[in-house]
């Protein structure tokens, strides 16, 4: 025998054991397919907005009031009114100043004062002649008018000034001149230049002039029985 020792055969490994063999993988569960989004609810179309308030315009500020201009009294001239005074001092509830401009003046007079008026002018001022008469038919008021300008002949200062004294006597709808109430005091005794000026008023107006030494028809026919002619209501006939 050999000094060496037997070396012991190895160990037979015993085999494997059996791997068992790996679990299999359960599938995979199935997704479930994703719940279908409901449609969205219609939304309602927005509330159409107002048109904006169309806004007023603004407005208009009045034009600031304009001051009214003082009022200048007009210059009274002194020469014209020395003598009016002299009429109105002495005729205080019988007279009306009219107007007093240069040259012109306007006195009126109650019919019941026009001789009274007359007379104190011809006796304390220069004025002396009536340079015209007129005559004015006043039918809205139921009235006619008479007016004297007088005149001086006798004072150089007072040549180019003209006094009107004027009354108002009433009007009668149905004339009959001398007989009714559209009468005046004559002035011809103070001024003898109305004598022809007088009788044209009567014959073309009605106004019978009392104290006149001839009232006749100075232009129409003696027989003249219509309206007198410069009477507002006067037609001719015919047209």
């Amino acid at each position: 025998m050999s000094t060496s020792e037997t070396t012991p055969p190895p160990k037979s490994t015993p085999p494997p054991k059996d791997t068992p063999p790996p679990k299999s993988t359960p599938p995979p569960k199935s997704t479930p397919p994703p719940k279908s989004t409901p449609p969205p609810k219609d939304t309602p179309p927005p509330k159409a907005t107002p048109p904006p308030k169309a806004t007023p315009p603004p407005k208009a500020t009045p034009p600031p009031k304009a001051t009214p201009p003082e009022k200048i009294e007009p210059t009274v001239p002194a020469f014209e009114k020395s003598y009016i005074d002299q009429i109105t001092n002495k005729f205080t509830d019988d007279v009306e100043v009219d107007y007093i401009k240069e040259n012109r003046t306007r006195v009126n007079v109650k019919k019941e004062k026009i001789t009274d008026v007359a007379k104190f002018i011809k006796d304390n001022t220069p004025f002396d002649h009536a340079e015209s008469v007129t005559g004015v038919d006043f039918p809205e008021d139921k009235e006619i008018g008479v007016i004297y300008h007088l005149g001086s002949y006798t004072d150089s200062t007072y040549s180019k000034q003209v006094l009107a004294l004027a009354t108002r006597v009433p009007r009668e709808e149905n004339p009959n001149p001398g007989n009714d109430s559209t009468k005046l005091p004559s002035l011809r005794d103070m001024f003898y230049s109305v004598e022809f000026h007088e009788r044209e008023i009567f014959e073309m107006l009605g106004v019978y002039f009392e104290g006149h030494p001839d009232n006749r028809r100075l232009l129409l026919p003696e027989d003249w029985a219509d309206l007198p002619p410069l009477r507002k209501d006067f037609r001719n006939k015919g047209r």
